[in-house]
């Protein structure tokens, strides 16, 4: 008889039961496609006596996720807790110790401490999954690590956070304001316990750094991602790109250039005829762009019970069928300490301020741009509030370094009211 996978779990909330749920149910189907069984021996969470929908009488407990993945009866640890510190990362290494393979879903953890987890598990001979810990259901780490793998991969782009996806269309859609639109999806429970881990861009930027190691050889560097969330966007924003042809989307964008790594989660404006401008609600799309294979996009849901359940098992049965991989596409002693960027690619900007109602406001707002070494593109100039005018400029390529320069001058001329807004076009 073939030997069966034996999988513990802990965590057993949306995802976890999801798993649960896909064992129970296509038992026999899995086992056809890997060759083997697929069982689960035990399981763990916080509360044994929580009525989640699911028949867990048949599966050992453990209180603690540390016991389980200690457990003899185990083969392969499933963490689905969530969190960079405590029980996910003891029990995670406790799972290596104790000779298991890893299953995580975990974004953070992977981010902050993926090189020196991916380290001891390749010195122990284990394995490190963490398909759905990226994107939910969209299988881009598989993309990157095989389908990729004989590309050399010049740029990584993509909508990373379902929430704030969700939050951008419905303030477009319905023209309501971000702090309205916000407590709605609050409300909802589309937003973490702390909503700045999504719409500070922190979650986002977590899975960026995360594919960026695997695309670019180098180690995970989440404090290297340059981070900014939705929170200053504005419907009028939102309009006034929609006039010009423009959507706003939280953007992650990482590249190699010849000062280092660029890794960037930013508000920016993309071409609403492009795929991620017609990306709507809380969909996921990642781009990738290699020397070979040229641009592919990638689109799916990034959240919920199935989707990300269902990339849980993806690696599962990868590890059933004996594939055996490195945890970010090759051996981590490998990977390389990449010099940290600050986006240099020079690109369009998007600049919305009020000007006050002076004679040769206007001139002196395009001096100060024109002494940065910045032309205009276009520019509209909308109907007054009170004292000041809304103005609206595009401006033609240039570097964030020039324009943080212009802004600064803007101040010393006397004719910019409040601080303006910014906001990179993005070419796709």
């Amino acid at each position: 008889m073939t030997t069966p996978l034996r999988l513990g779990i802990a965590g057993l909330g949306t995802v976890g039961v999801g798993i649960v749920k896909i064992v129970q149910k296509h038992a026999t189907l899995l086992e056809t496609r890997a060759g083997r069984p697929i069982v689960i021996s035990a399981v763990s969470a916080r509360s044994k006596d929580k009525d989640r929908g699911v028949d867990l009488s048949g599966y050992a407990w453990e209180n603690d996720p540390v016991d389980l993945a200690k457990r003899d009866d185990i083969d392969l640890f499933i963490e689905v807790m969530g969190g960079h510190e405590g029980p996910a990362k003891d029990a995670t290494i406790a799972a290596i110790n104790a000779g298991k393979d890893v299953v995580s879903a975990n974004k953070a953890l992977l981010a902050i401490h993926g090189q020196a987890l991916a380290e001891s598990a390749e010195m122990a001979g284990r394995v490190i999954r963490f398909e759905a810990a990226v994107a939910g259901g969209i299988p881009v780490v598989k993309a990157l690590t095989e389908g990729l793998a004989g590309n050399g991969i010049s740029r990584v782009m993509g909508v990373m956070n379902g929430s704030c996806n969700y939050i951008l269309t419905r303030m477009e859609n319905a023209g309501l304001s971000y702090e309205a639109v916000f407590e709605e999806a609050n409300n909802l429970g589309y937003l973490e316990a702390d909503p700045e881990l999504d719409v500070g861009g922190i979650d986002a930027g977590h899975k960026l750094a995360i594919l960026a190691a695997i695309a670019f050889g180098t180690q995970v560097d989440f404090e290297a991602v340059e981070l900014e969330g939705i929170g200053a966007v504005t419907i009028e924003d939102i309009h006034q790109a929609a006039d010009m042809g423009y959507k706003i989307k939280l953007l992650g964008v990482a590249q190699m250039t010849g000062r280092g790594l660029e890794q960037r989660m930013s508000p920016c404006l993309v071409p609403d005829t492009s795929p991620l401008g017609q990306l709507e609600g809380g969909t996921n799309m990642v781009v990738l762009e290699g020397d070979a294979v040229g641009q592919i996009v990638l689109r799916g849901p990034g959240a919920g019970e199935g989707p990300t359940a269902s990339a849980v098992m993806g690696d599962v049965m990868d590890i059933a069928r004996g594939l055996r991989m490195s945890t970010f596409g090759q051996p981590a002693k490998t990977l390389r300490n990449a010099r940290a960027a600050r986006a240099a690619v020079s690109a369009p900007y998007y600049l919305r301020m009020q000007l006050v109602d002076k004679p040769g406001a206007l001139a002196k707002v395009a001096h100060a741009l024109s002494e940065a070494g910045i032309s205009i593109d276009r520019m509209r100039q909308y109907g007054h509030q009170d004292t000041a005018a809304p103005v609206l400029i595009v401006t033609h390529k240039t570097t964030r370094s020039a324009l943080d320069e212009a802004i600064g001058e803007f101040e010393k001329t006397g004719v910019v009211s409040g601080t303006p807004v910014a906001i990179r076009i993005e070419q796709i």
